[in-house]
């Protein structure tokens, strides 16, 4: 994908967090970049081919999967993940001109936001109600709208100074070194090519409800030498206690041990979901056990054929 020709789409408005891990793909600060409302519209406007792939968050280290993202991508029309981006994520308490910090009553930001500054606002404005906003952007833009549903936004800095907004705290997260994990969705194509520090997305329908059912799955991962980064489970909608588990993995399809993994999953679970082999944006490279190499698959398939008396490769 050619990004400075290209069109993306992310949550918005200007200056969200999300808007910034697009920024990260080379190319991107020069092509068309489109905000979205949600999740779900991010994604049908790839599908109508509107733009040509959609930045969402997808993981935080301090409240984990982004379920809007994880279920809005398991359903519909298949898309993939083709990136992913990881932004460091710290927040500040702005408000408009002339607006003190102890006159603040109501407080508006994201849900992932608020959760992640609770103790700070318990501790220096306890009397503060909780507003949610679409975004942390948004709740920031709501502030200078004619009657604001709140006095103070929790936001990026960056947006409260794009917006000309007073800082009234910075660094009020309660986790130093928060981030928050971004992947970069687009239709189905050529497959990124394999780094050996990649990650694999997969959905899998849990296909009975029954002791061992999820061992079943885990044992495919295990035995073959794959290593699960994430791993949540995720109601279908269709009724209660039918889920599905939403999967990262340690590797690409076209390592063997990835590939014979999701064939062996595919057989127990036929509904299984590929979302994508793609670069891990930590570049960190896995352990790799001596008997789950590719080479180790590609002998073990020698011995077979020989066994089976065909020659060689």
């Amino acid at each position: 994908m050619d990004s400075a020709s290209s069109s993306y789409t992310y949550l918005g408005p200007s200056g969200t967090f999300t808007e910034a891990a697009l920024l990260q793909v080379p190319g991107a600060e020069r092509a068309r970049r489109v905000p979205s409302s949600s999740a779900e519209m991010a994604l049908s406007m790839i599908r109508s081919g509107e733009v040509d792939a959609a930045m969402l968050p997808i993981e935080n280290s301090i409240e984990g999967g982004v379920s809007a993202t994880l279920d809005a991508i398991a359903t519909g029309q298949e898309l993939r993940i083709i990136r992913e981006a990881i932004v460091p994520v710290s927040f500040v308490l702005a408000a408009p001109a002339g607006v003190q910090r102890e006159s603040v009553s109501r407080v508006g930001t994201h849900p992932h936001a608020w959760a992640q500054t609770r103790g700070w606002l318990e501790k220096n404005i306890p009397q503060a109600e909780y507003v949610p906003a679409t975004s942390t952007a948004a709740a920031a833009h709501e502030l200078l709208s004619e009657t604001p549903a709140y006095q103070a936004a929790i936001c990026a800095k960056l947006v409260a100074e794009q917006l000309g907004l007073n800082i009234l705290a910075e660094a009020i997260e309660d986790n130093a070194g928060a981030v928050t994990r971004f992947v970069l969705i687009a239709r189905p194509g050529v497959l990124p090519a394999p780094t050996g520090s990649d990650k694999t997305t997969v959905a899998i329908p849990l296909p009975e409800d029954r002791p061992g059912a999820l061992m079943e799955i885990l044992d495919q991962f295990a035995t073959r030498g794959v290593n699960l980064s994430r791993i949540e489970s995720r109601p279908t909608g269709q009724f209660l206690g039918h889920y599905f588990f939403s999967i990262d993995a340690e590797g690409h399809l076209a390592d063997a041990r990835m590939a014979d993994a999701l064939g062996a999953l595919h057989r127990i679970s036929p509904h299984l979901r590929f979302m994508g082999s793609y670069p891990r944006a930590d570049a960190q490279y896995p352990l790799i056990p001596e008997h789950t190499t590719d080479r180790a698959f590609e002998s073990a398939q020698r011995w077979l054929a020989e066994l089976r008396g065909a020659q060689p490769e």
